[in-house]
């Protein structure tokens, strides 16, 4: 699809479809802010002050600090549900390009825009519950670090509901985790090909589900596999490519040059689920070749 023949203007438009299609999803460049401060080297700091010194500037600055923070909390959230909305749409746009091998954006934007809007709505309310359930927990385990670290010593109370909470948290962030792989692999799919709503292709995809499920827990794993796989190549494009390191930090760009790999991961998912019957196959079948018809008989 994308060698054969090579054609750099197919991989933009493609590359800006699957760029759609991971927004926000993809983990961005992380940043180490220096530490420390005025104090000389090898100088003795004293923790619990500072933690004191800082708890005393958040009480004293709370008249303008709850107002920042408000608008920040605001801000985020308006640009979280403008990249879920662009995401959506953006998965229908990459199924379409891939399924029909086509570098189309104007028309795929247009067409599914009713499907993108259902999805959006289902994405938005499904990070909506997480965040819900996955706040509190971080907070609990925050409170209780911060309990022991002010206290100086480990308490076996606080330690305890800080290892309960993390263990709810990492299972309840796995469940949310398959649910929104689940939904863009195969649920994306059905909503492509019935054209109907998230709600109605989870419900069919569900019953598959239920009727095969052995065979997509072993999808589920070889996942993982996959991921790690890619995962190294993606590193070792970066540390070996210095180059094209520094154009992958670039959110575009990036995506363009990782096209082959977002190409294949989403080729995978629909060839895997087109196994499970002709009704739930994106790519178009090729017409059956027509017989010659039988020469006329010979006339004696």
């Amino acid at each position: 699809m994308l060698f054969q023949p090579f054609n750099a203007e197919k991989w933009f438009i493609l590359g800006f479809c699957a760029w759609l299609a991971t927004l926000g999803e993809r983990a961005g460049a992380s940043f180490n802010f220096p530490t420390g401060g005025g104090g000389r080297h090898g100088e003795a700091v004293d923790f619990h002050q500072s933690l004191q010194t800082a708890k005393d500037w958040i009480a004293d600055n709370l008249h303008w600090l709850i107002p920042v923070v408000v608008v920040a909390v605001i801000f985020l959230l308006g640009l979280w549900l403008v990249f879920t909305w662009l995401n959506s749409r953006g998965k229908f746009m990459f199924l379409h390009c891939v399924a029909l091998d086509r570098a189309e954006v104007g028309a795929p934007w247009h067409e599914y825009e009713r499907d993108g809007d259902s999805l959006f709505k289902f994405s938005a309310v499904l990070g909506l519950v997480s965040a819900l359930l996955l706040f509190p927990l971080l907070g609990v385990i925050g409170w209780m670090i911060y309990r022991m670290v002010d206290f100086g010593d480990v308490l076996m109370r606080e330690l305890l509901v800080a290892i309960g909470a993390a263990l709810v948290f990492a299972v309840v962030a796995l469940v949310l985790g398959i649910v929104r792989k689940l939904t863009g692999d195969f649920v994306v799919p059905i909503m492509y090909l019935r054209r109907g709503r998230c709600l109605a292709a989870w419900r069919e995809f569900w019953r598959l589900f239920s009727a095969r499920i052995g065979d997509f827990v072993l999808y589920l794993l070889f996942q993982v596999v996959l991921g790690l796989a890619i995962g190294m190549i993606t590193l070792f494009v970066m540390v070996f490519t210095c180059c094209f390191c520094c154009l992958m930090l670039l959110p575009y760009l990036g995506t363009v040059i990782l096209l082959p790999l977002l190409v294949f991961a989403r080729s995978y998912s629909a060839l895997y689920f087109a196994q499970h019957g002709a009704e739930y196959n994106v790519f178009p079948v090729p017409p059956a070749p027509v017989a010659d018809p039988l020469p006329p008989p010979a006339v004696a």
